[in-house]
């Protein structure tokens, strides 16, 4: 025994052979060289080790007859049916190799026993999208679910959309699976409720930059607490590009205040959708202050209707010349009027950089429509503008034609198609007369441009065969664009043709399973959901007569039906034009110029389906 100097109590040294390391002393005690330390061989450290577990071991030359038994035998295992759709769709699988297009689930009612047996199914082949769209989704069939997705890297595209009950569990444990899984790119999870005791996973989640690009968050709940915490955590996110919160009830002082504070921070998210919320002039004030920090990054801003006001876009002309990245801006059915016009015209006339302008349905008259045509004067860039649904007459309807005279840039002026009232009968027919001129000016600066485009590409394939090392850079490649959205929120119905006024518009799907790059296609719908619709007016046959397949690139199970206009359309009149939206990047000079390309060569394409359809 020894004595403890701060207790004065006798303590008790216990013997500690056998224990590593061990101390060994010597005769002399008091020697301080009598003690050594040892340590065990290399060789004994380790007895032994374990490999993880593969994921893919069930996967190695697996054929569709395997897959077909292993989830029959677990349906009977579970004591549940098997779901016809899904062994439909397995039967129907061909390379099992490499990620097979959809699993599409949509409209079946999964519980927890049918969740756990499509395990069977996913830990052995992988998919570009899963669609779990209203499912009816418990907490136990939503977490197992998510588990296996995160687990077998199962989807790039996932669609939880319209599932009300996945809860706080179903939350959490799609907050891990966007946290751990490396394959995920875009969620859909709208109508799906994110509430205040669901909403820290997610925001975890999204503090850690993932591979998620693209998150829809339509009407979720996110006003007050949920949407702090998302707002707070994506500040320090830097892979997510496309952030759709419409229908969310979102108000103009707490939760603007959170968006305002988001743009500040954040330079990658590249569009931003605030359709159908309650922002106010109050609420754009934060957006505009967070605007004005965007000289880099945001690209869309869609803030259809948000009740803003004349008052309000004085804000937004203050924000416009400061920020240089953003080329597509919506208004529409706000009240802005004539006096927000005017307000908004030297921001837009200082700004330089938006190329598509969103004006429909904004209670402008012939005072606004001058306003609106100084700044198409003044304006080299604009290649579109949407000023349907306003009560624009003769007047203004000479000053937006006379404006395309001087103008070199608009390829495409949305005009209701009837003339409107007039006191006096012959304005009529003035109106129909400047119509065609406004459309004959956008055709004019089409053929223009386009023919600028083929000179700038005989340009770069010359220079590319004098350096052939740069053969593969030189020659220009298929025209895309970074950052193409609606000025009209509006989608097609999910699957199969689309139809307006006689017009067909067949849809093929597109592969949506490749990581955001600049030259492939994130497929997302609505204004900035995948389909983009433009109404184009037209008065006139053009002249050329060529035949072009049109395609569009978002799947079918992504598609929203929403409301574009309650009047009837024209089949001689109206076009509508279905496109995808890109991936995310970083907006570059040279990227400008391919935005500008991929707007010719949707023009071109209309422009002869159109012929086609008019001529005898």
């Amino acid at each position: 025994t020894e004595i403890n100097p701060q207790y004065n109590k006798p303590v008790k040294l216990y013997d500690q052979a056998g224990l590593y390391p061990s101390v060994e002393e010597g005769d002399d005690k008091h020697k301080p060289s009598g003690k050594r330390v040892t340590f065990p061989s290399d060789e004994d450290i380790v007895s032994g080790a374990v490999e993880p577990k593969d994921p893919w071991r069930h996967a190695q030359n697996v054929t569709v007859e395997e897959i077909l038994s292993s989830y029959k035998q677990a349906c009977q295992k579970l004591n549940c049916k098997p779901i016809p759709k899904v062994l439909k769709q397995i039967q129907e699988l061909k390379d099992l190799t490499q990620r097979n297009e959809c699993l599409e689930l949509k409209g079946e009612k999964l519980d927890y026993k049918a969740c756990e047996s499509l395990e069977e199914v996913l830990k052995r082949v992988q998919f570009k999208v899963i669609d779990l769209e209203q499912t009816n989704l418990d907490e136990d069939g939503a977490s197992a679910l998510f588990d296996m997705i995160e687990y077998y890297e199962s989807a790039t595209h996932l669609n939880i959309s319209f599932n009300k009950h996945i809860g706080t569990r179903g939350w959490q444990a799609a907050a891990h699976m966007m946290r751990k899984t490396s394959s995920l790119q875009y969620l859909d999870a709208r109508n799906t409720p994110l509430l205040d005791h669901s909403a820290p996973f997610v925001a975890r989640a999204l503090r850690i930059s993932g591979s998620l690009a693209v998150l829809h968050l339509e009407n979720a709940g996110l006003s007050g607490r949920p949407l702090m915490l998302l707002a707070t955590a994506l500040k320090m996110n830097m892979n997510l590009r496309e952030l759709y919160l419409a229908d969310n009830k979102l108000n103009g002082l707490q939760d603007s205040a959170q968006l305002g504070n988001l743009l500040k921070f954040n330079y990658n998210i590249q569009i931003l959708d605030l359709r159908n919320n309650h922002i106010l002039d109050s609420g754009l004030a934060y957006v505009c202050e967070g605007l004005k920090e965007q000289r880099k990054g945001l690209v869309t801003l869609v803030l259809w209707n948000n009740q803003l006001t004349h008052n309000g876009m004085g804000y937004l002309a203050a924000a416009l010349p400061c920020t240089q990245s953003l080329e597509t801006l919506n208004l529409g059915h706000n009240s802005v009027g004539n006096e927000g016009v005017h307000k908004l015209k030297d921001g837009l006339i200082a700004n330089r950089s938006v190329l598509r302008l969103g004006l429909a349905s904004t209670k402008l008259s012939c005072e606004g429509a001058v306003a609106v045509a100084e700044f198409i004067a003044e304006s080299p860039r604009l290649l579109r503008l949407d000023l349907r649904e306003n009560e624009i007459k003769t007047g203004g309807l000479m000053a937006l034609s006379l404006a395309l005279k001087v103008n070199t840039s608009l390829l495409r002026l949305d005009l209701d198609r009837e003339p409107k009232k007039e006191t006096v009968k012959s304005f009529i027919e003035t109106q129909r007369a400047l119509l065609a001129e406004i459309q004959n000016g956008c055709k004019r600066n089409f053929i223009l441009a386009k023919e600028k485009e083929e000179t700038e590409q005989k340009k770069s394939a010359s220079m590319a065969e004098i350096t052939p090392s740069r053969t593969e850079t030189g020659v220009a490649q298929p025209l895309l664009s970074a950052s193409c959205t609606s000025l009209s929120p509006s989608a097609s119905p999910a699957g199969g043709p689309t139809v307006f006024s006689s017009i067909t518009v067949m849809e093929s799907p597109v592969s949506p399973g490749t990581p955001p790059s600049p030259g492939r296609c994130i497929s997302v719908s609505s204004p900035g959901r995948g389909h983009k619709i433009f109404m184009v007016t037209r008065v006139e046959s053009p002249p050329e007569q060529q035949q072009l397949q049109l395609q569009t690139g978002a799947p079918a199970a992504f598609s929203q039906t929403e409301e574009t206009s309650k009047k009837p359309t024209d089949a001689n009149t109206h076009l509508t034009l279905q496109q995808t939206q890109l991936p995310p990047a970083s907006p570059t000079p040279t990227q400008t110029h391919v935005s500008c390309g991929q707007d010719l060569e949707e023009l071109l394409l209309e422009a002869s389906l159109d012929t086609g359809r008019d001529a005898p």
